[in-house]
């Protein structure tokens, strides 16, 4: 890949490489494969969406896509999640819907309320957690599985809704402070490891901070709305409260701010936290994801000193070999191309001399996708058929994806990424 604004070549690769929805070479027959926005369908689909959108590919294909995803039955309820089911196709039917007004009306409706109907059960759960005095679990709240991924849906489609007010209530009650055993624990703090599971290396639970399971996603979410408009009592203040403690946790090293990806039992009794230097920086976890969701909440508090620190520690993380290193594949969620499509997303909001330097460095990690300089569909191949699959997080569609939106032939103020939480469109 030659310059960023090429990068489009590789998106188109990866889609013509992928073409037809019942191609053999595919999981076709996996029982996740319909409906995981993760791994599957829904998001190969996306990248066909956008390409169509801008003249690159044509609609035909993206509609035989969506026509796969609304092919049968539809997972909803407690099965469900922002990245499997009724909400994740109705993420892609939303994108693709933004693009054709009025296409999909009828299988959006059903969705939208098997959506608002979880979401309602969701928090009223939550709810009679809290009350109770008992540690969440991740799923409750994280962008994957919980309510922060179910609130980004809603504020991309139903942004003045009861139930995106109820999802954000919920989330300042999250940041108040538990008392179990009378010991004072943020309200985010889990009794399990980062899997979800019961960990021994986690002895009473962890702090997660990253944005996919932990409250740097539920930060980014608040921020958001509050950027849109959409805000409930005590939103700033939780917003407020999350900063203080990504605060209290970084670390300041030579190659700049470096946050934890989580803080355990012993770490918080102990005030003090392990991170490492040569540590990943991704979407999920690490610097990057980091950034993004402290630059909304800067931009969402009018904090110009915190927007500048972490603008800089974006610079200073992406030119830093050390960090550059520990990241070994091309992903969305924790490769360089996450880490391009953040770059990219950042700059976008950042100050001119920061961006002017993201933009630079944007172009060299999508020169990192195809280190070998094999060409656009070569390289695409070789991302089908490694371990990540075709997918959107650690596959093929979202390299593709993020590739395309760091090109100069994508869409302005697209919204495919709203269940990244990476964006900052103009929602309806």
């Amino acid at each position: 890949m030659r310059a960023a604004h090429e990068s489009h070549e590789l998106a188109v690769a990866v889609a013509d490489l992928l073409a037809h929805p019942d191609d053999p070479r595919l999981p076709i027959h996996q029982p996740w494969w319909r409906q995981s926005l993760a791994l599957g369908v829904p998001g190969i689909a996306l990248l066909h969406v956008e390409l169509a959108a801008v003249g690159l590919r044509p609609w035909q294909r993206a509609h035989r896509w969506l026509a796969a995803v609304t092919s049968g039955p539809v997972t909803t309820g407690p099965d469900s999640h922002p990245f499997h089911g009724a909400p994740a196709l109705a993420h892609v039917l939303a994108c693709a819907a933004a693009h054709q007004p009025g296409a999909y009306a009828r299988a959006l409706d059903g969705l939208d309320t098997a959506v608002a109907t979880d979401a309602r059960r969701r928090v009223t759960a939550a709810h009679a957690r809290i009350d109770a005095g008992r540690l969440p679990a991740l799923a409750e709240f994280d962008v994957i599985r919980g309510l922060t991924g179910i609130g980004a849906y809603l504020l991309h489609r139903a942004p003045n809704g009861p139930e995106m007010r109820a999802v954000l209530q919920y989330l300042v009650r999250l940041t108040q402070p538990l008392h179990p055993k009378g010991e004072v624990l943020p309200g985010w703090w889990t009794g399990s490891g980062p899997t979800g599971r019961a960990e021994a290396r986690f002895p009473g639970g962890h702090g997660n901070s990253g944005v996919a399971h932990g409250i740097a996603g539920p930060m980014a979410l608040l921020a958001l709305a509050a950027l849109h408009g959409v805000v409930v009592d005590g939103q700033l203040t939780a917003i407020s409260t999350i900063c203080t403690w990504l605060d209290q946790w970084r670390s300041d090293t030579d190659a700049g701010p470096i946050w934890p990806y989580w803080v355990t039992r012993p770490e918080l009794r102990a005030d003090r936290a392990e991170v490492h230097r040569d540590q990943r920086s991704s979407w999920c976890y690490g610097t990057a994801g980091m950034v993004r969701a402290q630059q909304l909440a800067a931009l969402a508090l009018n904090d110009t000193v915190r927007r500048a620190v972490v603008e800089d520690a974006l610079v200073r993380a992406l030119s830093d070999p050390h960090q550059l290193a520990a990241t070994t594949n091309p992903s969305l969620c924790h490769g360089h191309a996450g880490l391009a499509h953040i770059a990219h997303r950042v700059a976008a909001d950042a100050l001119p001399d920061i961006a002017q330097h993201l933009r630079a460095l944007v172009t060299r990690l999508l020169d990192q996708v195809d280190p070998k300089g094999v060409g656009p569909r070569r390289a695409a191949a070789a991302l089908i058929a490694d371990a990540g699959g075709p997918g959107l997080l650690e596959g093929a569609a979202g390299v593709g994806l993020a590739a395309l939106s760091c090109s100069g032939a994508a869409v302005p103020n697209n919204s495919w990424d709203s269940c990244l939480l990476t964006n900052r469109p103009s929602y309806p």
